[in-house]
């Protein structure tokens, strides 16, 4: 509602300012903005300043002469009962203050929508596909992953309260060296277990679960000796088969119990073939994109933008990785999606600019897809840095995360930070039942509201969500204001493409609502039709922190 006003007001500023100015081309853009300090007003207008070079005045004079043109043009307009005043200040800004009128239309608009209260059409049904995770099936999923995968999954969320259809996505990287060095792995260990002297590379896979995988794989199949692995001829396929089965199911698995759940698994071993694989590329070879050298095939990356061309059929006959990932993407747009978003780890930084240069060669524009880089978590244990290496079988796993803190506490944590930021993971926090925990915080308000409720039921006095007029204290403004912006945060979410300035917005929401409360009564026996209405204001806040929390997949608890 905030934003429609708004905006709203941006457009009568326009109309009202262009008689201030000799010529239209000289009238600059009005923008507002919401000022970080509230004596400056609910929205803050620096036209004045902007203005000053044309008109040859101080910006404090001009805004002094723009302010009874605004100020008449609010009169007369249908939003005059939605802003109490404007005025100027130093060094030139234009500030509004909205009225208790508009706060009031914000609880009402909440009552009205209740769980769909932040919802829009802004995407206006755009098809989004998010592919995130896609982790190799070669272990257990790790911290990094499971940062990605709540990024990916909660902005995914977002985008479908804003009108976008959206589908989340899984590549299944089936093919490759990592999966023959997984394979390689579990032969290793299982010829190992029936008693066989190995020499185990470093390359291989090190940890525990490689040893459980081959015994698990030998007790399956009733193999009992080397004997019987030497007479199968079709042992080492068998065996790597089993292990990207068995990871794929641990994966999904510990996914779906994080509460990620995919629209479309697609597999690399279907979607690019190595037929379909030559297919592609002889198409973008007759397009002048491919050329041989050296017994390769080059991509010209360089053509859009790339540092340096790629090679893409290595000399042996082999496609590198990037030729399955250009028949991928051309998949996707093949689908009908409009945009795509990729949710890539540190490590892949260096491989933007390739794919980027591959969806231009296939014919679409670059700003088709975003690249989302999530940086690594660091895990800390009573103040202590938990070291991980997957390579090594050194590290944390999801599953473990999820079993120590629980999963509410592993995703809200996963998100406290921007995703271009590293982020620490203090498992002695999210394991707090304390205001200390940010997570326990924001569903202890949600719960605190049902518990208020409660005792007004006890009392018979309901809640009035028809008027709000009595609701006149600082604190029960700034809430709703607050609660007023929820929906503009989803929007942002989107323009940045990071799930954490919701994060963010509950915690501040959160942070007014205990505000709120520790300064005034709630329920007063004495003070019924004020107690009525202020039960309608926390209500609005608990859709609120209800819709937030439901869109990052952390539970809004009734009681604490």
């Amino acid at each position: 509602m905030l934003n429609d006003l708004k905006n709203n007001l941006q457009g009568l500023l326009a109309l009202a300012l262009k008689s201030q100015f000799s010529s239209e081309a000289d009238v600059p853009a009005i923008e507002l903005q919401v000022p970080a300090d509230k004596k400056h007003g609910d929205f803050s207008c620096n036209v004045a300043m902007k203005s000053s070079k044309v008109l040859r005045k101080s910006p404090v004079a001009i805004a002094d002469d723009f302010i009874s043109c605004i100020k008449d043009a609010i009169s007369k307009s249908d939003i005059a009962h939605l802003i109490h005043n404007v005025e100027v200040k130093a060094p030139g800004f234009i500030n509004f203050y909205v009225s208790s009128d508009a706060l009031y239309l914000i609880l009402k608009e909440i009552f009205e929508k209740d769980a769909d209260y932040g919802k829009s059409d802004y995407g206006k049904g755009k098809k989004i596909q998010i592919e995130f995770v896609s982790a190799n099936p070669t272990g257990p999923l790790s911290v990094a992953h499971a940062r990605q995968a709540v990024v990916g999954d909660v902005l995914g969320n977002i985008l479908k309260a804003i009108g976008f259809d959206v589908a989340k996505e899984y590549y299944v990287n089936d093919g490759g060296n990592q999966i023959n060095i997984l394979g390689k792995s579990i032969e290793l260990r299982a010829l190992e277990h029936l008693g066989e002297t190995v020499e185990f590379p470093e390359e291989c896979y090190q940890g525990e679960y490689i040893k459980d995988m081959a015994e698990l794989f030998l007790k399956d199949n009733n193999v009992g000796s080397v004997e019987q692995v030497n007479q199968d001829a079709l042992w080492a396929d068998k065996v790597r088969e089993f292990g990207v089965k068995y990871l794929l199911d641990v994966i999904r698995a510990e996914l779906s119990d994080f509460g990620v759940n995919f629209d479309i698994w697609s597999y690399e071993s279907k979607v690019a073939t190595k037929d379909l694989t030559s297919v592609i590329i002889e198409h973008l070879r007759k397009k002048d994109f491919v050329y041989e050298k050296d017994g390769a095939l080059w991509f010209k990356s360089t053509a859009f933008g790339d540092d340096k061309d790629r090679v893409v059929k290595k000399s042996d006959g082999n496609f590198t990785y990037l030729a399955p990932d250009i028949v991928y993407h051309k998949n996707k747009f093949d689908r009908g999606f409009d945009g795509l978003i990729n949710i890539w780890g540190p490590d892949h930084h260096g491989y933007i600019p390739r794919i980027k240069a591959a969806v231009q060669a296939l014919g679409k524009d670059e700003s088709a897809l975003d690249v989302l880089i999530v940086q690594l978590a660091t895990i800390y244990r009573n103040g202590e840095v938990v070291s991980m290496s997957t390579r090594k079988g050194q590290y944390i796993s999801l599953r473990e995360v999820m079993d120590e803190v629980g999963v509410d506490a592993a995703r809200f944590f996963f998100l406290m930070r921007h995703i271009k930021m590293h982020l620490e993971f203090d498992l002695e926090l999210a394991k707090k039942q304390s205001a200390e925990n940010p997570v326990y915080y924001i569903q202890y308000a949600h719960a605190r509201v049902f518990s208020i409720n409660e005792k007004a039921y006890n009392l018979g006095i309901k809640v009035n969500s028809s008027d709000f007029s009595l609701l006149k204290e600082n604190e029960e403004f700034e809430l709703i204001k607050k609660l007023g912006g929820f929906n503009d945060t989803l929007v942002f979410c989107y323009e940045q493409l990071d799930p954490y300035p919701l994060v963010s917005y509950l915690q501040e929401l959160a942070t007014l609502f205990h505000k709120f409360y520790d300064c005034h009564r709630v329920v007063d026996h004495e003070n019924v039709e004020l107690s009525s209405q202020r039960l309608a204001l926390i209500n609005a806040a608990r859709i609120v922190l209800g819709d937030g929390l439901d869109l990052l997949g952390v539970s809004a608890p009734l009681k604490m």
